[in-house]
């Protein structure tokens, strides 16, 4: 009995101390860890070069995006005054507010992660400014002119949603949750100016094929 005892004492001992060690491990793998701020983890050493290229994607891609909303403000007080519906001349103007606040965070990720905003100028951008231009050169204003321009303002959202969605995963993988909380704020703005504008054109193209067909009625 005495040598059962002694035994289940030994048992009961290195148990204990198995459990306190385990303890002591998980405690070390998933204890309170302190969060990095944007800046800190953006400009941490690594000698990972993948980490270093997504860093290189990142600013060129956020370089690439800020050229292409200031070009954005440039055109969408014309576009909003070349509109003839009233509810997508209200559109553009709602929109026109929506990218200043929008290059305001730009800027504002610019000055916290250090990064120079450069003076590349984003070609595909420039290629949907000059569509957009080239309706407003080409109709006169009316309905028809207002069908081609949602179409051309819709390849433009649909561009900016692909690169603030781009944004949002890089900053995600990179650490930089602020930052990707404002990018994400961006990204549901360029998707309800989307939804807004499919809204508008489901009137717009209704009341353009009925103009369309009256006048072809009228010359037959």
């Amino acid at each position: 009995l005495l040598k059962e005892k002694q035994a289940g004492n030994s048992l009961l001992i290195y148990k204990h101390f198995k459990l306190l060690n385990m303890s002591t491990k998980t405690q070390t793998l998933n204890g309170p860890q302190d969060k990095l701020s944007d800046k800190a983890n953006f400009g941490s050493k690594t000698s990972k070069s993948g980490k270093e290229s997504l860093k290189k994607i990142f600013e060129e891609l956020l370089q690439d995006t800020y050229n292409a909303e200031k070009q954005l403000l440039k055109a969408l007080p014309e576009a909003a005054k070349a509109a003839y519906n009233e509810y997508l001349q209200d559109a553009f103007e709602h929109h026109f507010e929506q990218t200043k606040r929008q290059v305001e965070r730009l800027e504002k990720v610019f000055d916290r992660l250090r990064i120079e905003k450069g003076n590349e100028t984003c070609e595909a951008m420039e290629g949907l400014v000059k569509e957009v231009k080239e309706i407003i050169d080409e109709h006169d204003k009316s309905i028809i002119r207002d069908v081609a321009l949602i179409i051309a303002s819709q390849k433009v959202e649909h561009y900016e949603i692909a690169a603030y969605g781009s944004l949002v995963e890089l900053a995600d993988v990179l650490g930089l949750n602020n930052t990707a909380d404002l990018f994400e704020r961006t990204l549901r703005e360029e998707k309800e100016t989307d939804q807004r504008l499919s809204e508008i054109a489901q009137y717009v193209n209704d009341e353009a094929y009925e103009e369309c067909a009256a006048e072809l009625e009228y010359k037959s």
